[in-house]
């Protein structure tokens, strides 16, 4: 084996244990003059080592990176670069392109020769595909598709550990999404067994499997026990880095020992959260710019190489034609759509929330595990539907322990009545109200428009920019400062129109 394929396996060794010593090793044998092939294989080596400490930004560089060089390497380094980089638009909350990546890999699958690296590279697409259901709490459409691998890849699985404890993590991820807590606790056993066969140490699944483990035991109200696996989990992505990792498990503590009524624990592991929450949020930002622009030098690269097919200059020339053509109609098209869009998000969040809920609760099955009383609910939606015509929601200190205290009930109730008659959890209802109200303030008063986004995130209640900025292009569609310019235009154009009709 040549000196360089040595130390590349030795780097994957470290990657999900020890991801900065990977990182050093990777960058070493970038300056060794390596061929385009290794160049490939060097850069997915650092794009995973990056992605294990979490560096999402540093991920999505070197990702793209290898994927400058991958028509030198072979299909599987081609579907390894799309698969990471569709785990890392998932992440990224890109799911258009997290779904493109899957589907390209997919297209490449049919041009591998073995029939094991075949079977390997579509159970973990599959996974991959019902991943990105269990993070956006779909959690049906994902154990469909799970119990679909569970038939069919079985003697892929079979052949690997580290693959099959992945699913078997997922599958528990589904089970305590449905609320199936025994069969969730039947799948991370099995896990667990598998952990314990493994030669390498891989922290990510450990820290995968060991927290959602705490979940269920926090489901099962075995909050010691849940804080004891949690601190394990934090241990392992302390030594990783990863404070995107850091962020979920300092959450769970926080949850666990409230539940102890250990308000002291309860206070430290919220303010950890609060800190690491801030730090990913701009590097997850700094991660959605990098991609961008990325996408764009990709798309710009690939059509100058196929431009440069062309051998013919009249066909170079008609070729371009068309293409400035589509571009235009694109842009227009593009425009046109952001516009229709821009209406429709006005006039969707013109509809106060207090006329969507109902005041008398309907009578409907539901899946909920506690029972109130229809006076209770009844008297709780009024209070809702009063604090929705209020400002308290953007009171930065707004939470739903505090909002249960100012309604004189429990966060149980509280969550319970949100959850069922807005389709919602508690933090995605205050954010909703937020960003209508702070759309109605950009509506009512055009000075608005002119405001730093930063003051606008103030406003509105959000704790710091990037989060403002995130929750408002998750819920409209669009970034605040491009919605900003179509309101611009759409209400240059309504001037416009007022003044032709008067001038008629």
């Amino acid at each position: 084996m040549a000196p360089n394929e040595s130390l590349l396996g030795k780097a994957y060794e470290l990657v999900h244990s020890n991801p900065e010593e990977a990182v050093k090793i990777g960058q070493y044998l970038l300056k060794n003059n390596p061929s385009d092939i290794q160049k490939a294989k060097f850069y997915l080596l650092l794009a995973e080592s990056y992605w294990a400490k979490g560096d999402y930004n540093n991920s999505v560089i070197n990702v793209f990176e290898a994927g400058k060089f991958a028509d030198k390497a072979g299909d599987d380094e081609k579907i390894k670069i799309l698969l990471l980089k569709s785990q890392l638009f998932r992440t990224l909350y890109l799911d258009n392109q997290s779904k493109r990546c899957l589907e390209e890999a997919t297209e490449k699958i049919s041009g591998l020769k073995s029939k094991e690296e075949q079977g390997y590279f579509e159970a973990k697409i599959l996974i991959g595909n019902s991943v990105m259901y269990l993070d956006r709490q779909n959690y049906q459409s994902a154990f469909e598709l799970l119990q679909k691998a569970d038939k069919i890849y079985q003697p892929a699985f079979s052949k690997n550990a580290s693959l099959q404890q992945e699913f078997y993590v997922a599958k528990a991820r589904a089970f305590v999404g449905l609320t199936k807590i025994d069969s969730a606790n039947y799948y991370l056993a099995k896990a667990l067994k598998l952990s314990k066969t493994q030669k390498n140490s891989d922290y990510l699944n450990e820290i995968a499997l060991l927290n959602e483990l705490g979940l269920v035991y926090f489901h099962e109200k075995q909050h010691a026990r849940a804080i004891d696996t949690l601190l394990v989990s934090m241990r392992m992505a302390s030594t990783l880095k990863n404070e995107a990792l850091l962020k979920v498990i300092n959450k769970q503590l926080g949850i666990n020992y409230l539940a102890l009524n250990d308000k002291k624990n309860y206070q430290l592991f919220d303010n950890k959260f609060l800190k690491t929450y801030d730090n990913v949020e701009e590097s997850e930002q700094d991660a959605v710019n990098s991609a961008y622009n990325l996408i764009s030098q990709e798309q710009e690269s690939d059509f100058q190489k196929a431009k440069s097919r062309y051998a013919d200059y009249f066909y170079l020339a008609v070729g371009a034609l068309i293409f400035v053509l589509i571009m235009g109609l694109l842009l227009w098209l593009k425009n046109y759509l952001k516009k229709k869009r821009l209406k429709e998000i006005i006039s969707y969040l013109e509809i106060k929330t207090n006329n969507v809920v109902k005041l008398q609760p309907e009578k409907r099955e539901t899946n909920k595990k506690i029972s109130i009383p229809l006076e209770t609910e009844q008297v709780i939606l009024t209070k809702l539907k009063r604090f929705e015509n209020s400002i308290r929601y953007t009171n930065k200190e707004m939470s739903l322990a505090v909002l249960a205290g100012q309604f004189d009930t429990n966060t149980k109730y509280l969550s319970e009545i949100i959850n069922k008659h807005y389709q919602d959890n508690f933090n995605t209802y205050i954010n909703k109200l937020r960003i209508t109200f702070i759309i109605g303030k950009l509506k009512e008063d055009p000075n608005y428009m002119h405001y730093k986004i930063s003051y606008l995130a103030e406003k509105s209640g959000f704790s710091s920019h990037s989060s403002f900025a995130t929750v408002f292009k998750s819920i409209t569609g669009i970034a605040p400062g491009t919605f900003i310019d179509l309101l611009k235009e759409e209400t240059e154009a309504l001037k416009q129109e007022k003044m032709n009709s008067h001038a008629s």
